[in-house]
């Protein structure tokens, strides 16, 4: 039987592979030893390299700057976030000096970019953060007086020396929609009335009541005051015929379909109440995804950067 013979390694062989350059010879490691690239040459300079290394010092400062926008936007963001959480609570002094809180944190956020967003920089980095901010700000303003918030009076309450632009404000009002069907979702199932301005909600239907004579309630109870549901169909007729701000159509039109099934929800809600108010015990919370095209989740917060 004849014996295997096993090939010896070479000394200083390892299991790597040898690196070659695209002639084929073999690479040279830095300390002598083969297999590795060679140290790199030390080009010259000459007319171009400084002003290619200003393009590089201006990229380096953009992407700082974008970064430190990006941070502050997310803080803001989730400040904002916790204000509206608070705003659909009832409004005591406790409650209130925390929002008051949140805006002061919100404040020391925007000075920290201030610089960073003056001029025609203000377009070039997204501050998302003031669609949020819109949305708290004019969720509280609704709530004490049942109006919608101007652009000027929101940034006057932006509590930094940064312009809001058209975009900021109208998305921010398509937010606000949002907050408002919950509102009025949670104070109905509460009140078993549709939440309106004034001392009472909404006429509901009683036993015996006619369609004539709750027809003729409703319109004079619509005289003397509005329901939230008046207000969200006014705030929805506004944004579909206003122009789409900043050139974002996709985005949009996103919003534009959220909102009319958010309104088409708070609609669904009140007929319920109004035709049968009276066979809902008292705490039934409407289930706004049966029977409803879309109604099965919210999508409210879409994706931005299409």
């Amino acid at each position: 039987m004849s014996e295997l013979i096993v090939p010896k390694k070479k000394e200083g062989a390892t299991g790597a592979g040898v690196k070659r350059d695209y002639q084929g010879k073999e690479k040279v490691r830095r300390d002598g030893g083969p297999g590795a690239a060679p140290a790199p040459a030390d080009h010259p300079r000459n007319a171009y390299t400084s002003m290619f290394e200003s393009f590089r010092d201006e990229l380096d400062e953009h992407h700082d700057r974008r970064t430190r926008i990006g941070k502050v936007s997310r803080d803001v963001t989730a400040l904002s976030k916790k204000i509206v959480r608070k705003l659909s609570q009832p409004i005591p002094e406790r409650i209130q000096s925390e929002i008051d809180s949140r805006l002061k944190e919100i404040a020391e956020l925007l000075e920290t970019i201030q610089p960073d967003v003056q001029g025609m920089n203000r377009h070039r980095y997204p501050l998302w953060c003031l669609e949020e901010f819109v949305e708290a700000v004019t969720f509280a303003h609704y709530l004490r007086h049942q109006t919608l918030m101007a652009p000027a009076a929101a940034e006057d309450v932006l509590p930094a020396d940064i312009p809001l632009t058209a975009a900021d404000y109208v998305f921010g009002v398509f937010d606000l929609t949002g907050e408002m069907m919950r509102f009025a979702t949670a104070v109905t199932a509460l009140s078993g009335s549709i939440p309106a301005g004034g001392d009472g909600g909404a006429p509901t239907r009683k036993d015996g009541d006619g369609d004539c004579d709750a027809a003729a309630t409703a319109d004079a109870a619509g005289d003397a005051q509005r329901t939230i549901l008046t207000d969200m169909q006014d705030i929805s007729s506004m944004l579909r015929i206003c122009p789409p701000p900043g050139g974002r159509y996709s985005v949009y039109a996103k919003k534009l379909s959220i909102m009319a099934e958010q309104v088409l929800k708070v609609e669904r809600l009140g007929y319920g109440v109004t035709v049968r108010g009276s066979e809902r015990p008292k705490g039934w919370m409407p289930d706004l995804g049966e029977g409803f095209p879309g109604g099965g989740g919210d999508a409210e917060d879409i994706a931005m950067m299409d």
